[in-house]
């Protein structure tokens, strides 16, 4: 049971403890951190005392989880609402415990002069040391209220987390780590592209200047919400500091009746004192504990083949059975048929929202494919635009009412294509019957959802409408996985810009980029790996030749770059030359050795020289780990480095083998020789190191550590 006196709740996990001050009108978090063993929460009230400086107010206004104007706060409010100007001063007047439990407590805050009821929800997971917060707003007053802003919480950080790590990027580019000193004033990023958004990912960073990958404290946190967000970070003058989430909404997006309420997208939070990896740790282990479904946590994450890369719109049947064939023959365990197949989709500008297999192509639909993928043993996946549709449709000839938009302007040209109102019951309705037909009339096994534009006018008969918008593709994926729980769904949004954990909450997988140059992917993944384990993370051998960067890359370096996510293929298997076909297939045979390991194991991201970048996956048990150094440009010194491992039992013995890229030739005598029939304990292999073969830029190697005790 929770530890309680009349003031303050403490909730426990592993690692973490939090302490929650209820007795005043608001509640507030007094402490958030290492778990406390031998402290009481009056201990941590009473060093928490703080004394007020001149030319201050007399008494320190708290920083609550929803600061308010009323309050006088000086710092960003929690929530910002009115009626009509008025109660704008919104204050609770005191705060009630509803629930109480060691790991979860909901409170419910009163302001009765105004007639708003707050209802705050924190839960704090006890194996993975995770937060999840967020905030229900119920208007219980007779005039209607409007919401300008709702944080899901508003959480201290201590002054020594001095030191910023945001997400920014671009569409190739995503989950690029920008890292800022912490100053007073606010630092902010806001998205309004109606998705998650390849340049502002929802993940923030506070930490020490000092933390590393493997020590010292740091806090994480990201907003699992797939449409527009705010993410802020304040420091105040008097040195407190705070970080908010939440949605952005636009002018008079929530207007709440009496008896209606919003409830915000949930805050994800996490501490540790380890380091970031330690940190991504714990995330990974709450997505595979609470928001992966039993069928993907349990099925092996099959090797993909995908066609777009392949044979773009140029589809035709007997090509595409060869391709498969191939596919099989090197690996595939499911064939994916991307964009094009439905009709009159020749090119990007014509078909989204005819959801029908092109009858010029496919004259007795796709069913004669499909049992062709599935007699070469494969399952059989397809791409699928339901969001979206092309002026050049029968859809929008017969419904082009049926779009979001502006009331007087014109919508602005995205990808020859419109966004689908999914806030009209009818638009839903059809697409819920589009995709049920299709998905029961044919053995697909995965979908590709993708989503190929911003919402740049999310207008729905004259109100903004991204709020609903994203609510009513949960409920159409919801209900889809409802009615066809065997069928697994990717969220694809061109690349990156729809990977949350409130759309993984709904689908099994996430296409972080559209860019397959292993070199990029390598950062792109260790950005991604902050907050997603890599079996949601699809990674895919692209062309020789990368479409997106015009950069060639070897067979053994491309496949080491797609070995530690959800592998798979994404080009003409024509191309490939008798070498490169065997070397494709032992990467295949070897990612399907390893998956259960890479999909279950603890990440341990390395501290690195500017010329590489290495991590590294264990298993639980500590009995086995694989771990890569890739050579991404070329190093000052004449020698390699040492490489060191993390996460091995000190006191074990480990065999260690060098098993990617087979037949490396060394150029002269090295340590991976030298230890080749020994043993090493896992405390020679950590603080000691091997001394690395010399490697070219733009080359990986994979050892594996096996414990021989």
């Amino acid at each position: 049971m929770a530890r309680t006196s009349e003031n303050w709740h403490v909730l426990e996990s592993k690692n973490t403890t939090l302490i929650a001050d209820v007795g005043g009108r608001s509640p507030s978090l007094i402490y958030w951190g290492e778990r406390l063993r031998h402290t009481t929460p009056g201990m941590i009230a009473a060093l928490a005392v703080r004394q007020t400086a001149k030319g201050s107010a007399s008494v320190e206004v708290p920083l609550t989880l929803c600061p308010t104007f009323g309050s006088g706060f000086s710092g960003a409010k929690g929530i910002r609402l009115h009626r009509h100007g008025a109660a704008w001063d919104f204050d609770p007047a005191s705060a009630d415990v509803l629930e109480a439990s060691s790991q979860r407590l909901s409170i419910r805050s009163v302001d009765p002069v105004h007639w708003v009821v707050l209802h705050h929800t924190v839960a704090l997971d006890f194996d993975s040391d995770v937060l999840s917060l967020e905030t229900k707003v119920t208007n219980e007053g007779d005039a209607p209220l409007t919401l300008d802003w709702c944080a899901a919480a508003t959480l201290p950080i201590p002054a020594h987390a001095d030191t910023l790590t945001g997400f920014a990027g671009r569409w190739s580019g995503e989950f690029q780590r920008q890292t800022v000193a912490q100053f007073t004033g606010a630092y902010v990023r806001e998205n309004t592209r109606g998705r998650t958004s390849h340049d502002s990912f929802p993940g923030l960073l506070a930490h020490c200047s000092h933390t590393t990958e493997g020590a010292g404290p740091a806090f994480g946190f990201h907003l699992g919400w797939s449409g527009n967000h705010r993410v802020l970070a304040e420091k105040l003058w008097d040195g407190r500091a705070l970080v908010q989430m939440g949605e952005l909404l636009l002018p008079g997006e929530i207007v709440l009746e009496k008896g209606a309420s919003y409830r915000s997208p949930v805050l994800y939070a996490s501490f540790s004192p380890d380091g970031f990896s330690a940190l991504s740790r714990n995330f990974h282990r709450y997505v595979r504990s609470h928001l992966l479904s039993d069928a993907a946590r349990n099925k092996p994450r099959p090797v993909h083949y995908n066609t777009w890369e392949a044979v773009y719109f140029d589809h035709d049947p007997g090509r595409l059975k060869a391709l498969a064939e191939k596919a099989a023959r090197v690996g595939a365990e499911r064939f994916v048929l991307d964009d094009g197949w439905f009709k009159g989709r020749r090119h990007d500008r014509a078909g989204l929202g005819d959801w029908l297999p092109d009858e010029s192509i496919y004259p007795d639909g796709l069913t004669p494919l499909i049992d062709h993928v599935k007699a070469c043993g494969m399952e059989f996946g397809l791409w699928v635009e339901p969001e979206m549709v092309n002026p050049d449709s029968d859809l929008y000839r017969a419904h082009p009412d049926w779009i979001l938009s502006a009331t007087t302007t014109d919508t602005v040209p995205f990808r020859d294509q419109l966004v689908l109102d999914l806030t009209r019951q009818a638009v839903w309705d059809h697409l819920f019957a589009c995709f049920d037909t299709l998905l029961t009339a044919n053995d697909i096994a995965y979908l590709k959802w993708d989503m190929n534009r911003d919402i740049n006018q999310p207008g729905s008969d004259g109100r903004p409408a991204c709020h609903r918008q994203v609510r009513a593709l949960y409920n159409l994926l919801a209900a889809l996985r409802a009615k066809h729980p065997a069928v697994e769904i990717e969220s694809c949004a061109s690349g990156g810009a729809r990977t949350d954990y409130g759309i993984l909450a709904h689908t099994d997988r996430i296409w972080a980029s559209d860019n397959n140059d292993a070199l990029d992917r390598l950062e792109i993944q260790r950005g991604a790996s902050f907050f997603f384990p890599p079996e949601v993370v699809g990674g895919h051998i692209g062309p020789r030749l990368c479409h997106v960067t015009d950069r060639q890359h070897s067979m053994a370096f491309r496949a080491a770059a797609a070995l530690f996510g959800h592998m798979g293929m994404e080009f003409d298997l024509a191309e490939l030359t008798g070498e490169e076909e065997d070397v494709l297939r032992a990467a295949l045979d070897l990612y399907k050795q390893k998956r259960a390991l890479i999909h279950g194991g603890r990440l341990f991201r390395l501290v690195s020289k500017p010329h590489a970048l290495a991590f590294g996956i264990v298993s639980e048990d500590r009995s086995e780990g694989l771990f890569t150094y890739a050579q991404t440009a070329t190093r000052a010194e004449s020698v390699s480095e040492s490489f060191r491992f993390e996460g091995l039992d000190a006191a074990s013995r480990y065999k260690l083998e060098l098993i990617w890229p087979q037949g490396l030739q060394a150029r002269s005598p090295n340590a991976l020789e030298a230890t080749a029939e020994t043993v090493i304990s896992g405390e020679g292999l950590m603080k000691a190191g091997v001394q690395l073969p010399l490697t070219m830029p733009e080359t990986a190697l994979v050892f594996e550590l096996t414990r021989v005790d």
